[in-house]
């Protein structure tokens, strides 16, 4: 027997799960460890996506429409549950259905007062009561456009920002062309695979990357860096705003890209070869990791768990049936991601996680499809399985959660929390409360500021500077006076937050090109890069002639083409410049490729 035909054996070896009640007693997990059942069917059945709001309770969505989506505009039976825990015993201790006519669900976010769903072609908004436990309204169109072709690469996966943005994911196998209802065509944003985001008060729609192939699982670290679990070519990519990242197949959406940046894993999940060969996570492909199918990215910066695992990135591997774990280090303007110690095996093969949360006792949640397929099984779907997990170290601390009845002071003060759930929640609150005038800003924001003047931790500095930020604290002065700070992520993030509107003054634009010439971290470089595309073509220059001479970055994983990005528009509008910026660079790969373009404009 040939080890493929082996691998499919083993793929579809179960006629049926694990039963439930065994099910979380069966799994293998580090000493210490030990995983409870949280939910299982019949109480949730195909778990696509989850979040937990201000009190801790947990979301679910339910897809039942996969992978027949819905195209006629009719309601369908996806739903919406709210799942309350137990305090003792690891399992759910009420369920409540908040919405089961939804369609064509696959991510789920609360906050600004309602509930956010990716609904395949929309984008929704649900707005609640203030109970928080129903709908005070029928659903309304963010956003749409998004395509049912994309099959099971639909856009997903919604998640808070530390900058107050709401990010997401899209897949590669169709063109979405997204933009308000109404929205004429030729005013839309194609869009066929990357990273996404969504402004609830500014009300605007970004792609934030484009690439890779189906991205499905989106987190931030402790220094707000976006990361994204991806299936079939290299797992993990490191986000950076802008960006253009290699892919399945297909020309990415600018012609003139020329080149596309890589995953930043130093390795795979497989063995190699064809990736059919990984279903069953068998052999050296068990070895390897699993398999090269992932979902679910999450960075632990919980308080439960050992600080052994702190910042790392946890990501379910459907092949494998188990969790691996990458362990980042910084590289250069950028990260490297390391393959760590598998940390979870589910020992069942019907076992397909999808999402991994960590809540407010640093306990994490893991969402499991439960089915023998996988995400190009169109035809044979079980329609009754789908099962929660909860992970947790020792016995975590039993709490009262909701945030949302806590004064301004205290929301301030949760910005130094050891787990980034309270942080992220306290964030999101004192945004609301400022966006409704119902923020006591002199309290707030000297205190906000204090912390950011007077802690040493870049973490801690950096959760003051993105609530300065969500409250509207920070204008244009404060920003620059940050872009000298000793710091550098903190240099980096002023950069980032100082063109978030794609304004920027004449003595800023001036600042970040002499930044450009002098500083002396990668990461604030690359900062700089990033923010080109969000400048007009005067401001760019200065900035890019700058960063082009930094002979140091030549080989950065980042920089030259992120350089690129920013200047390939411009080339063909002013050659002559272009000409000047090719002869002083010291970066080869930007000098190739301007002399590339400057060609191609004459043809």
């Amino acid at each position: 027997m040939s080890a493929f035909a082996l691998a499919l054996l083993l793929f579809a070896a179960a006629d049926a799960p694990t039963p439930s009640n065994q099910a979380a007693a069966k799994m293998t997990l580090p000493a210490g460890f030990h995983a409870t059942l949280f939910a299982s069917e019949p109480d949730v059945v195909k778990p696509i996506a989850m979040t937990t709001d201000d009190r801790g309770r947990l979301w679910v969505a339910e897809s039942h429409s996969y992978p027949h989506w819905i195209t006629d505009g009719k309601d369908g039976h996806d739903r919406i549950l709210i799942f309350e825990s137990s305090k003792s015993t690891g399992h759910f201790a009420s369920c409540k259905v908040f919405s089961d006519h939804a369609t064509n669900l696959s991510g789920v976010a609360v906050g600004f007062g309602g509930v956010w769903l990716c609904s395949t072609p929309n984008l929704l908004f649900i707005p609640l009561k203030p109970n928080g436990d129903e709908p005070a309204g029928p659903p309304v169109v963010v956003l749409d456009g998004w395509d049912l072709k994309a099959k099971h690469n639909v856009f997903n996966q919604l998640v808070w920002g530390p900058d107050g943005w709401l990010y997401g994911c899209n897949g590669i196998l169709s063109n979405s062309r997204v933009g308000k209802p109404g929205t004429p065509d030729a005013e839309r944003v194609a869009f066929n695979c990357g990273v996404w985001r969504y402004h609830p008060i500014k009300k605007r729609f970004e792609v934030v990357a484009s690439g890779t192939t189906n991205p499905w699982g989106l987190d931030f670290d402790d220094r707000g860096e976006a990361f994204i679990t991806n299936c079939v070519i290299k797992h993990l990519f490191h986000v950076v705003p802008g960006a253009h990242y290699e892919r399945m197949y297909g020309q990415d959406l600018d012609a003139n890209s020329f080149g596309l940046m890589e995953s930043c894993a130093d390795h795979i999940h497989w063995a190699g070869g064809a990736w059919t060969s990984s279903r069953g996570g068998e052999g050296a492909h068990g070895e390897a990791g699993g398999g090269h199918a992932h979902a679910g990215a999450m960075i632990y910066l919980g308080d439960n768990w050992p600080d052994a695992y702190r910042d790392h990135v946890f990501m379910c591997n459907l092949h494998g049936s188990r969790v691996n774990q990458d362990v980042l280090e910084r590289v250069g303007s950028g990260y490297v991601a390391h393959h760590g110690k598998d940390f979870l095996f589910a020992n069942d093969p019907w076992f397909r996680g999808l999402a991994l949360l960590y809540g407010p006792d640093g306990g994490v949640y893991v969402s499991d499809w439960c089915d023998t397929g996988e995400c190009h099984n169109y035809e044979k779907i079980t329609p009754t399985t789908g099962r929660i997990y909860k992970v947790t170290y020792g016995e975590p601390t039993a709490l009262d959660v909701d945030v949302a009845k806590l004064s301004d002071e205290e929301l301030v003060k949760l910005q130094l929390h050891k787990n980034d759930w309270w942080v992220r929640h306290a964030r999101r609150l004192l945004q609301e409360r400022a966006n409704d005038d119902k923020l006591d800003r002199k309290l707030v924001q000297p205190l906000l500021v204090k912390m950011l003047n007077k802690q040493t931790e870049t973490p801690r500095r950096l959760r003051a500077l993105w609530a300065l930020h969500g409250i509207g604290g920070l204008d244009e002065q404060a920003l620059t006076k940050l872009l000298d700070d000793a710091d550098e992520t903190v240099r980096g993030w002023a950069v980032r937050l100082l063109l978030e509107d794609e304004k920027a003054s004449a003595a800023v634009t001036a600042k970040l090109a002499a930044m450009a010439h002098t500083d002396k971290s990668a990461l604030v470089r690359l900062a700089l890069a990033s923010a080109l595309q969000r400048l007009p073509a005067a401001a760019r220059w200065p900035i890019a002639e700058g960063l082009a001479a930094r002979e140091e970055d030549a080989k950065d994983a980042n920089l030259p083409l992120m350089i690129w990005y920013g200047i390939e528009g411009l080339v063909p509008t002013d050659p002559d410049r272009a000409a000047a910026l090719l002869v002083k660079a010291r970066i080869p790969l930007v000098r190739e490729y301007i002399a590339r373009r400057i060609a191609a404009g004459a043809e």
